[in-house]
């Protein structure tokens, strides 16, 4: 045991009235909503990188975190990082984690040192799994903060970096397997491009197409039965990154034959930067049936990049819910809170508390998303919007060709009038629940 939250009890649930900072006014993970507890809808994570991994540096300044385990690069340390990451699963009450490996490890001389630290904390992880209930949502690979990955991973102009990368997903698939993951994710990282002026475009996207196809293989070949996951995002690291939203996503998934085999991890915080919103993105993956988990955070709008906090608008997560609700639940998938505390809240108690509230959050928007799909308002204004395309005539024009559509036209028979949208009062309608 370390002493790092040794004066913060396990967390409860108190109900809206309570004043306590640290226990759930909302999130009572025993509820039924729409005939399912709360925790089996929302299946919360706590993302290691952000919680446990960073020290509180950002572009302009360095660490401003003292913690146990720093600095990160002995396995001693590894394991009392592990100590104190299990420690808050226990006092928050969470069923799932996700980590990267160089979130967990220390990087070693060359990959058989990374290896090996890396193997001997998962067996670690694995002895503390035994008693608790926390599992593994999924796991990683970190292929951006070293320098070896500076002009990407499997889109690098190196062939030996490819390479790299291949044996580095394959030990992080290993170890997903073993820990019983219900996922695998793929983060771009680097794939992208700094200018095109050095980059070859059509090469880079077909070695990343293999490389996902290797996954692929890799996976069937170990019989892991997770979900291979791939998350979008615009820019960030790189000027501009390959997996820039969903649809981009997507389009790539099926020019290389996956999207039979690979979903989608969407992020907040990532939607905001290509320009959507989160229920946009939701809604995207939903229609094309590669919905597979997603990451709970948000961005500052005022800053314009990737500021990875905690959630705090009610309105915007219960439309995203209100999607997943839809779409039929988030399945093996989670909500996974990648998201970091400020670099000012320097206690171990902030940690705690930003949980606490980001699953408030959460907590409140799926109910509130629970109740507009129990009373069916926006169903009924969308079936009544289109309910022309419901008849006969529409279904047979359907089936037509242009002539015949024309000759329908210029008999007069067909002379639309604009219908409201009725915008304000569907806005309206959503603001009686949120």
């Amino acid at each position: 045991m370390t002493q790092f939250f040794a004066d913060i009890a396990p967390i409860t649930y108190q109900g809206p009235e309570t004043t306590n900072a640290l226990a759930f006014r909302h999130y009572n993970p025993d509820e039924v909503v729409l005939g399912k507890r709360m925790e089996d809808h929302l299946r919360f994570a706590v993302a290691y990188w952000h919680s446990f991994a960073w020290e509180g540096g950002d572009p302009f300044g360095g660490q401003t975190f003292e913690r146990p385990w720093h600095p990160q690069d002995q396995m001693d340390r590894a394991k009392i990082k592990a100590d104190a990451a299990f420690e808050m699963f226990d006092i928050l009450g969470q069923p799932y984690f996700c980590w990267h490996d160089a979130d967990i490890r220390p990087e070693g001389a060359d990959f058989s040192e990374s290896l090996r630290n890396f193997e001997e904390i998962i067996d670690y992880f694995l002895a503390k799994m035994e008693t608790r209930k926390t599992k593994l949502l999924w796991g990683t690979a970190n292929m951006f903060s070293h320098r070896r990955w500076m002009s990407g991973a499997s889109t690098n102009p190196d062939p030996d970096v490819f390479a790299y990368s291949a044996a580095t997903v394959k030990t992080c698939m290993d170890a997903t397997h073993k820990m019983g993951g219900e996922n695998y994710v793929l983060w771009g990282g680097r794939e992208g491009y700094e200018t095109l002026l050095n980059t070859d475009l059509g090469r880079e996207l077909d070695h990343m197409g293999r490389f996902l196809n290797m996954v692929v293989e890799y996976k069937h070949k170990i019989g892991f039965k997770g979900t291979i996951l791939v998350e979008p995002k615009p820019q960030e690291p790189s000027k501009h990154q390959y997996d820039f939203d969903a649809a981009t996503c997507i389009g790539f998934l099926r020019k290389y034959g996956l999207e039979g085999e690979v979903k989608l991890n969407l992020e907040q915080g990532h939607a905001i930067l290509a320009g959507h919103s989160f229920e946009h993105e939701v809604a995207v993956a939903a229609a094309d049936g590669m919905l597979g988990s997603i990451d709970m955070n948000r961005n500052d709008y005022q800053s314009g990049w990737d500021t990875d906090q905690f959630p705090n608008n009610v309105p915007e997560v219960a439309l995203t819910y209100y999607h997943i609700l839809r779409a039929g639940g988030l399945g093996k998938g989670g909500t996974n809170f990648d998201a970091k505390l400020r670099r000012q809240s320097l206690d171990a108690e902030d940690l705690i508390a930003a949980h606490v509230g980001g699953m408030d959050i959460c907590a409140r928007g799926l109910k509130a998303a629970a109740a507009m799909v129990e009373d069916g308002g926006l169903d009924t204004a969308l079936r009544e919007r289109y309910a022309g395309w419901d008849s006969n005539d529409a279904q047979e024009m359907l089936n037509s060709d242009f002539d015949a559509i024309f000759a329908g036209v210029l008999s007069g028979q067909i002379n639309p009038q604009p219908k409201s949208g009725r915008q304000e009062i569907l806005e309206n309608y959503v603001n009686r629940f949120v």
